[in-house]
């Protein structure tokens, strides 16, 4: 207890201003990052979503439409280009867009992009779909956790189970069900000119500018059962792209990034508790582990890898005070590896940990704590080299006589001393053998080429 509360106050103060930091600037980034562009009704808002499908993107578009929405735009067009990504937030995004109180166009672009996979789903819940030249759609079959092929009775049901909610997109807005019930189960994929043919998506479009003049005057229907005709060609257009922490977090949320902050920010909290007083480790550690979890904020994680890579350091810690062998570490770096693996067990494999990072962090963890731990022990196996226990070894002369007790004399010091072997005259040198508080006991020293 008394340990802990001399820690207690070098942790706070250490943390202390990591978090006011951390979370004014958090603060201040997401009041100036909130709302839309600010632009007139009746504009056509623009939002670009390429990459993976994922959380981030799922928030970005959200943000979009609800700006259109509070503004009153005639249309949003969203530009894709995706290989895919996680069936949560694609199924996100796919009910959003079916919910939106302004048409949604989704464009997908530029030339040479695709909208593979979780892609093709949002492309068929558009109002309007578009392709630009060169582009390509499908090969929306499920896959696991790792890109193989789903065997056995799930495999059946998750196929199912897409192939039966593509089709209704694809019947909600006139497409072609049995191409889009294909994409699922076989995987076919289809570029931009044959995807028209088959009356996959609406047309195709070179750039922008065409796509808005070529939807003008469409009609389509919202989920609320209102026709809207689109008036898009003289609309102006504004873009709005993701914000800052949009951005940030599109960043950091990887991964093998998450789980470096959340290790290294453990880390460094630990030296602190160790070394109380060194400012940094504790404010870089609380900085780490805050954007650690802000990482995970918007990936799906499994709170049990969390936990394992807590327990590891601090196994790794333990290790350094209680003497255990090695166990404790050995154990700290299997809690490691699990904890990684476990962190984003289930995810596709772009939103997996790198098993050679888990790996990797867990024998460097490892061999550090061993080279501590081996110099540590050497350094107790050491004769103390400051005190009075450095005396240990040394000679002194008798200054009375030990029969057994008497007076010894060393570094300008007389001691109590006690002889083990006989009787010491004074004047004879003694060696020290041991020390206890202020009472010596030595033994008589042999003379040289005795």
């Amino acid at each position: 207890m008394t340990v802990i509360r001399s820690f207690a106050p070098y942790a706070t103060r250490a943390l202390r201003p990591a978090l006011a930091l951390v979370f004014l600037a958090l603060g201040a980034l997401s009041f100036s990052c909130a709302g839309g562009p600010g632009a007139p009704p009746d504009a056509v808002h623009v939002l670009t979503a390429d990459g993976v499908v994922g959380p981030v993107m799922e928030r970005y578009l959200d943000r979009g439409l609800d700006a259109a929405e509070d503004e009153d735009a005639s249309a949003v067009v969203v530009r894709l280009d995706t290989p895919g990504g996680l069936i949560t937030s694609m199924n996100g995004i796919v009910k959003r867009i079916l919910s939106s109180e302004v048409p949604v166009i989704v464009y997908v672009s530029p030339s040479g992009g695709q909208a593979a996979s979780a892609g093709t789903f949002i492309t068929m819940a558009a109002h309007v779909a578009a392709m630009a030249p060169a582009t390509r759609l499908g090969a929306a079959h499920p896959v696991g956790s790792s890109g193989e092929e789903i065997q056995g009775p799930l495999n059946d049901k998750i196929t199912n189970d897409a192939a039966a909610q593509i089709r209704a997109l694809a019947k909600l807005r006139g497409r072609n069900e049995e191409w889009a019930e294909k994409a699922v189960r076989d995987s076919i994929a289809a570029n931009a000119d044959e995807a028209v043919e088959l009356n996959v998506v609406d047309l195709t479009a070179a750039d922008l500018d065409r796509l808005l003049t070529d939807v003008d005057g469409r009609q389509v229907t919202l989920d609320s059962g209102r026709r809207v005709t689109l008036q898009t060609a003289d609309a102006e257009v504004v873009f709005n792209d993701m914000n800052f922490i949009e951005r940030f977090l599109d960043l950091i949320a990887d991964p093998n990034i998450a789980l470096l902050l959340l290790s290294l920010g453990t880390l460094a909290l630990f030296i602190e508790l160790v070394h109380p007083g060194a400012i940094f480790p504790g404010v870089f550690g609380g900085i780490s582990i805050l954007i650690g979890f802000f990482a995970l904020s918007v990936l799906p994680f499994n709170w049990a890898g969390v936990a394992l890579i807590f327990l590891a350091f601090v196994l790794f810690g333990l290790e350094l005070f209680i003497p255990s062998h090695g166990i404790l570490g050995i154990g700290g770096a299997v809690a490691l590896i699990l904890g990684g693996l476990l962190l984003t067990s289930g995810n596709p494999p772009e939103f997996q940990v790198s098993r050679w990072l888990v790996v990797g962090m867990a024998a460097a963890m490892a061999t550090m704590v061993l080279f501590v731990l081996v110099n540590i022990l050497r350094i107790r196996s050491m004769p103390a080299l400051v005190g009075i226990e450095s005396a240990v070894g040394r000679s002194a002369v008798a200054r009375s006589v030990l029969d057994p007790a008497g007076f010894v004399f060393i570094d300008g010091e007389y001691w109590s001393a006690e002889c083990e072997d006989g009787t010491v005259q004074p004047g004879e040198r003694v060696v020290i053998t041991e020390v206890h508080g202020l009472k010596m006991k030595v033994k008589r020293q042999e003379p040289e080429g005795g």
